[in-house]
C-alpha cells in the first residue's frame, strides 16, 4: 500500500488523538512508517469483540450477583483473563485459584490472600468485596 493510502477511518482514535502505526511505501520506494487514525475493518472488529467481552463479564457479573460466583470470576473476566494467567500472576495453583472463584472458598480468603488479588485487579480489598460495585458496573456494560 502507498503512503496517501493508509487508511484514517477515524473511529477508535477520539478525534485523532490516539494513532497506530502503520507501514506503507513511500515516494522513494521504501517502507515507511505512517501514523493512521484505523481502518474501517478493523474497527467494526474491534467493535464485535469487545461487544462479546462486554457480554461476558455481564454474564458472569450476574452470576456473582446470584451468588453462583465470587467477585474475583468478574474481575478476572473484567481483565480479560483466564485461570490459568491469574493463577500465574497470583503465584498459585490453577486448583487453588479455581476453588476462590466460588463464594464459600472467597468467603475464607484471608486479608493477605484477599490484598494480593485486589492489587492485582488494581482495586482495593473493600471494592473487591463489594457486590453492589459489581452490579453497578454491569448495568454499564452496552449491548
Amino acid at each position: 500500500m502507498k503512503k496517501k493510502d493508509v487508511p484514517q477511518d477515524d473511529d477508535f482514535s477520539q478525534n485523532g488523538k490516539y494513532k497506530e502505526v502503520a507501514y506503507a511505501v513511500g515516494e522513494e520506494g521504501n517502507i515507511e512508517q505512517v501514523l493512521s487514525k484505523g481502518w474501517q475493518p478493523k474497527n467494526d472488529a474491534l467493535k464485535y469483540v469487545w461487544k462479546v467481552i462486554n457480554q461476558q463479564t455481564r454474564d458472569i457479573g450476574n452470576k456473582v450477583i446470584q451468588g453462583k460466583l465470587s467477585p474475583i470470576a468478574y474481575y478476572m473476566e473484567k481483565n480479560i483473563m483466564d485461570l490459568k494467567l491469574l493463577a500465574q500472576y497470583m503465584g498459585l495453583p490453577k486448583k487453588k485459584v479455581k476453588t476462590h472463584l466460588y463464594p464459600k472458598d472467597f468467603e475464607k480468603l484471608d486479608l493477605k490472600l484477599l490484598q494480593q488479588y485486589a492489587d492485582l485487579f488494581n482495586i482495593s480489598s473493600k471494592e473487591l468485596k463489594d457486590i453492589q460495585r459489581i452490579k453497578n458496573e454491569c448495568l454499564t456494560y452496552e449491548d
